[in-house]
């Protein structure tokens, strides 16, 4: 929660294809816009589909946005972003566009920020405090191009290409950066010098420099250096690159002469894992680094002996190649609890329970957060009803909730009124809901806020696919808004998610020094869940097949970065936190955004404890560890009723304890997603 490139362009993405192959495989590459299906009908795996629509394609989506209400809820300046682009907002690279002064960013192994006459970049200098680890935005190299402008001119899965312009606004040069890439390269587009702030001396076919204790170098092409000056024949280059402490500069160098040119993303889902390859595009091999969860589930064949970078997040093992492949294991989008396993005595204390619960739900709020959780409470609520054969509680709970979510899918409704409805933003190429929360309005925690909704229409709709019917128009319009894939150029693709992180971003705009941040990396595994659970209900077997792979990332990375961070690591060295609660480009952070508190830094990670939560299960020792850093034993606290959940994922005697404190807890400290009655239902279902 937030309070506040071939060039395959994200917000133009193009040409999907989706093979069965012991698995699903989905492609995203620059080719041209096709929407010719394969064999095959929707939702059969058994028959290879290639060229097959794309998960949201225009010919769905315009109509839908033509239907629903138009209005600029909050302007956002697109400052520096070429005409046609769609706004780039949650990415890594957001503050490049946004507001009056660019920000810096964090393509790691790199630091990057634009200046007024061109650009500085570094390698972060990583350090560890009890609450802190820092790699700030480091400008060792500057490079003044004589600009008096850059906009952002396109992006794609990991990359960004910066034009530099003069003061009539002519294109001198443009730069390329990218996720993974220890490259910056700038292509004149004009002949013409720029200027470093460091001298260069000549070793062999490179140049290197000392800056801060970092080693650069430097490998250009129709190029003469001298000192601090490069002179640039037009369609001449510059890459510039640290060098690794334990690798060599002529080895990195000899994949630097072929820059960089652009990125895509391609997927499978197969029946225990998820398998990711990055591409990365030049006439050659080019060079990546990978994160440490790729380096520990690494596949492919690409060479990995460039040596090493530091990182807030790890040690980057730096290979050569153009492929970077790794496996996740696959997390199920379960959308309900397993009931029928449960004892009779259960299922009695339950029914009691649901019924008074349901009976005690208060009126449904009108943002899009606080609005979106109860109405996941309620269609949790409704579920468990449904389950245990309460037919009289199930019915009421499906009365009010169908009469709220009417209200909220109703395509006109902010004609009508000024809550309980959606908006399409057409500057800012977006749904925004009114009320909205958080800064929804400027698109921080869309995900978080959408994945409710589309959760508890979803598990309405199992049972009653009129809803589905009824609902699709704007539900549809909530899943695109941050699961599109495919040009549809009314919503950018993957609008939260950063496939070389394997996470979501939540920040809109990102107006900060240290680049995007995400904090609540549950909810982001609630946002695919509830988006894989709604295509389900609504028979869209790409979208489910994307929100899949989706979870099974965000689910790879929480673990990694956020909950179950390996205190061995180096990195960890002098962090004093058994969790990461708030990660950004250039800091990890244990802290929140809205509480101090111990409890509040692991509650933040594991709300709402939906049914596909027990991705966070599988390591005793760590839960209790992170259960007794948030709680020190008491849970009649804030979040307290999802760290009892929480806790009975650790073992059979943490399960029973979780249960017995779980029957008593006051219920102030139950939070408005939750209930008791899920609560309890919840530790039940863990009964081995």
């Amino acid at each position: 929660m937030i309070l506040t490139s071939t060039k395959l362009v994200l917000a133009h993405l193009s040409k999907l294809h989706l093979t069965v192959a012991a698995g699903l495989v989905l492609t995203l590459g620059l080719v041209g816009c096709s929407a010719a299906s394969g064999p095959g009908e929707p939702g059969d795996t058994t028959a290879p589909r290639e060229a097959v629509t794309a998960v949201f394609p225009a010919s769905q989506v315009d109509p839908l946005v033509a239907a629903v209400v138009k209005r600029e809820v909050k302007p956002l300046p697109t400052t520096r972003l070429a005409e046609g682009l769609l706004p780039p907002t949650n990415r890594w690279f957001s503050g490049l566009v946004f507001g009056d002064q660019p920000q810096p960013v964090f393509p790691l192994p790199l630091s990057f920020g634009l200046t007024e006459t061109g650009f500085a970049f570094g390698q972060p200098k990583v350090t560890a405090t009890e609450k802190n680890i820092a790699g700030a935005y480091t400008a060792d190299v500057g490079v003044d191009l004589g600009t008096k402008s850059a906009v952002v001119s396109a992006y794609d899965t990991v990359s960004v290409t910066v034009d530099s312009l003069d003061g009539a606004g002519a294109k001198l040069g443009h730069t390329v950066i990218a996720e993974g890439s220890p490259f910056v390269s700038y292509h004149a587009d004009q002949a013409g010098t720029i200027t470093t702030a460091v001298p260069w001396t000549q070793q062999g076919d490179l140049w290197t420099t000392q800056a801060a204790g970092t080693t650069y170098a430097l490998v250009t092409k129709d190029a003469t250096v001298s000192g601090s000056k490069i002179d640039l024949k037009k369609d001449g280059f510059a890459t510039w690159f640290p060098v690794p402490t334990d690798g060599s500069a002529e080895a990195v160098a000899a994949v630097a002469k072929d820059p960089l040119t652009g990125g895509s993303a391609t997927y499978k889902v197969d029946a225990d894992t998820v398998s990711t390859t990055l591409s990365y595009a030049s006439e050659g091999k080019t060079a990546y680094a990978m994160m440490p969860h790729q380096t520990k589930n690494v596949t492919g064949d690409s060479t990995c002996d460039l040596g090493t970078y530091p990182s807030i997040y790890g040690t980057l093992t730096l290979c050569a190649g153009n492929e970077l492949s790794w496996k996740a294991p696959l997390s199920e989008p379960t959308s309900a609890l397993d009931v029928d396993a449960m004892s009779s005595d259960d299922k009695a204390e339950l029914s009691k329970q649901v019924a008074a619960d349901i009976a005690a739900t208060p009126d449904f709020p009108a943002d899009t957060y606080f609005g979106g959780k109860a109405v996941y409470r309620a269609a949790m609520l409704y579920q468990l009803a449904d389950q245990l054969g309460a037919t009289e509680a199930a019915a009421s709970m499906k009365e009010r909730l169908v009469t709220v979510l009417d209200q909220w899918t109703d395509p006109t409704g902010c004609d009508k009124r000024e809550a309980f409805c959606f908006v399409y933003d057409e500057q800012a190429k977006g749904l925004v809901g009114l009320t909205p929360s958080f800064g929804s309005e400027e698109f921080n925690d869309h995900h978080f806020h959408y994945g409710y909704f589309l959760y508890a229409a979803g598990v309405l709709g199992e049972k009653d696919p009129s809803l589905v019917t009824k609902w699709a128009p704007v539900m549809n319009l909530l899943a695109a808004d941050i699961g599109s894939f495919g040009e549809n150029k009314a919503f950018p693709d993957l609008r939260v998610f950063d496939v070389y992180a394997s996470h979501s971003w939540a920040s809109g705009t990102s107006p900060f020094a240290d680049g995007n941040n995400q904090e609540s990396s549950s909810e982001a595994i609630t946002a695919w869940t509830g988006l894989a659970i709604w295509a389900k209900a609504s028979g869209n077997a790409d979208l489910e097949t994307e929100a899949t792979w989706l979870l099974s990332l965000e689910a790879q990375a929480g673990l990694t970065y956020w909950t179950n961070i390996d205190r061995s690591e180096s990195v960890y060295t002098g962090y004093g936190h058994e969790i990461v609660t708030l990660n950004w480009g250039g800091k990890r952070d244990y802290a929140t955004w809205f509480s101090p508190e111990p409890a509040a830094m692991l509650g933040i990670l594991v709300i709402p404890m939906s049914p596909a939560s027990t991705y966070l299960g599988g390591d005793s020792a760590r839960i209790d560890a992170n259960v007794k850093e948030a709680t020190g034993g008491k849970f009649d606290q804030k979040f307290g009723d999802y760290l009892l959940m929480y806790s009975g994922l650790a073992g059979e005697t943490q399960r029973e304890a979780a249960l017995s404190q779980a029957r008593t807890l006051d219920a102030k400290w139950i939070d408005d997603g939750n209930s008791r009655a899920y609560m309890l239902a919840w530790l039940m279902s863990l009964k081995s």
